[in-house]
């Protein structure tokens, strides 16, 4: 089964770390995603430009506007994503759960629908 996670991060939080410190979490996260492609459960994966450069758009009554930035204001801001291959719920989470950002942000887990657009 396919599923996404989504990864949240504070950037702020992820700005306090040192440089080295970033390029750390980089490279440990770049690994642990070529890990996972090697075992076939990666198809893909990809981290986000920070929210300032984010547009949200709508459309309403057929006109279409656009927002700076993100839809909603949190403390956490999506920062990137993985789909996964894997097998059920509990090894989805298992991925998640040793993603490197997991243990200063969050992972959300969702299952995909396999059919459609939306």
């Amino acid at each position: 089964m396919k599923y996404l996670c989504l990864v949240y991060v504070e950037e702020k939080v992820l700005n306090a770390f040192s440089s080295h410190e970033r390029l750390a979490i980089s490279d440990e996260s770049m690994a642990y995603c070529d890990k996972l492609r090697k075992a076939g459960r990666l198809l893909a994966a990809s981290p986000l430009h920070p929210v300032e450069t984010a547009t949200t758009v709508r459309v309403r009554e057929g006109k279409t506007s656009t927002t700076d930035g993100p839809f909603a204001e949190t403390k956490e801001q999506l920062g990137g994503f993985l789909m996964i291959d894997v097998p059920d719920l509990n090894d989805a989470i298992r991925v998640a759960a040793q993603f490197p950002a997991a243990r200063f942000g969050s992972v959300e887990v969702r299952p995909m629908k396999e059919l459609g657009c939306a």
